[in-house]
Order: structure tokens, then sequence, then C-alpha cells
């Protein structure tokens, strides 16, 4: 005879909570800094790490994540990337609410917020708003050995010729095991998510970090030669998922939480 154990209602409320929460999917924000000078770079880097910094970690969240290309001072086109996780996209709304009244009333946003038309802190802000895949539900902060200027964080965002494929690629790195495939290999990802507003969709974001260059290309090689990659590359049903790859090879900023 089983033994059934009995709970009080309100314990059963209290574990149906809990596996809510458990499963919940985090939402995140990708902001992407468009500059062409330094100038605005030195600029943008004051106003988050003394202004937009402090107001994320003021809303609970303190795992935010700055970084900027390697290589990038002499590129062009200068870029600094943002990212940090969120409860729903409510407070991802509310952040963006608080944002520039906030620093408007504190004074704290300085040359950044005060600065003239014809002196344009930056040139555009891409603003990505994302929602956790299912088989990754949570922001990973890693934990990399060897020194913090090795480490090597690898964004890509993966586009398709429509929502129909698109699913398929996402289903590929659920239920398909691509991001078991990664897992297995070492590449610690911070996170994989589906974009729910953003430049380029239908399109999806990850993010995998390496303790440094040569780790990052020992990890690739090794998925490419996976028989895993090569048995599930060539199901029908996942091929042709993607028709296009933007990938960003980042350093971690001195301000950022996650390095």
């Amino acid at each position: 005879m089983t033994c059934i154990p009995k709970f009080s209602p309100f314990i059963l409320a209290l574990l149906f909570t809990c596996n809510l929460v458990a499963q919940q999917k985090d939402y995140y924000e990708l902001r992407i800094y468009h500059g062409s000078s330094d100038e605005q770079i030195s600029r943008i880097d004051n106003y988050l790490q003394h202004a937009f910094l402090p107001l994320i970690h003021k809303n609970g969240i303190d795992q935010v994540g700055v970084f900027k290309p390697i290589g990038q001072d002499t590129a062009s086109q200068k870029k600094i990337f943002v990212l940090f996780p969120s409860r729903s996209l409510e407070h991802l709304a509310k952040i963006s609410d608080e944002m520039v009244s906030e620093m408007e009333q504190k004074g704290n946003g300085g040359a950044y917020l005060n600065t003239a038309h014809d002196q344009p802190a930056y040139d555009r802000i891409e603003i990505n708003w994302l929602r956790a895949f299912s088989h990754h539900p949570k922001l990973n902060v890693p934990k990399l050995a060897g020194q913090l200027d090795d480490h090597v964080f690898e964004l890509r965002s993966y586009e398709a010729a429509s929502e129909t494929l698109y699913r398929k690629k996402v289903d590929m790195f659920n239920a398909g095991g691509e991001i078991d495939l990664f897992e297995s290999l070492g590449f610690n990802a911070l996170f994989y998510a589906e974009t729910l507003a953003g430049k380029n969709t239908p399109n999806l974001w990850y993010m995998t970090s390496h303790e440094n260059m040569e780790s990052r290309e020992k990890n690739w090689d090794a998925f490419r030669n996976d028989p895993r990659w090569d048995k599930m590359k060539n199901i029908p049903k996942y091929q042709n998922t993607v028709s296009h790859i933007d990938l960003y090879l980042l350093k971690a900023t001195g301000y950022s939480d996650i390095k």
C-alpha cells in the first residue's frame, strides 16, 4: 500500500508557487550603443558606469554585462553592448520609464543626457527585448579561469527567412540538443533567447564565453567535429533554418558585473 503524504492548502500553494518560480524564464534587454568617435564612447562609458548600472542595480538586478568588441580601437563603427536579465516585460518597461526621469531629477546623467543637438552622445541605440529559451531559462554567469583581460565573450544572432524556419532553429537548440552539445563541450553559455522585439526579427541571440581566444578556437573545433553535431545538422527539418549570422567577439569592460 502506498502512503501518500497529506499537505495543508498553504503548503500546496507554496509548492505550486515555488514550482512556477523555478520554471519562469528570464527576459533580457540587450542594448547596443552605436558610436563613431572615441569621445562618444567615453561619454557612454561614463553614463553607463555612474548612472545606468546603479539604476539597474536599484531595481534588484545585480548582474549587468557591459562589453566592447575586441580590437574596437581601430574600428570606424564603435559599439558597446549592454545585457541584463529581468523577471518580466513589465519590469523592463518600468526600468525604461524610470531611467531618464530619475537621472534628470538627480542630475547624474551628466554630459550624456545634456548633450547638444549637434554633438550627439551616440549615433543610435539599438534595443532588443528577448525571452530565454525553455532549455536555458536563466542567465548563467560564467566562472572563467585565467586573466580577466583574456576572457572572450561571443555574441551571436541567427536570422531566419521565415517565422516557420526560425521556430525550427529554436527547436534545434531546445529539443534538438544543440544547447546540450554546447554545454557538454564547455562553452559556458550565458543565455539563449528569442527576440520578442528588435531590429532583425525573426532572429535569436545567444552568448558563450571562453577563457581566452585559444580556448574559443578549440571549443569550436570540437563542436564542428563532434558526431552529435554532424547528425543534428543533417536532420531534414533543421536544414536551411539560418539565413544570416552576426558574430561579435567581445571583452567585458572594467565596470561590468559579468567578467
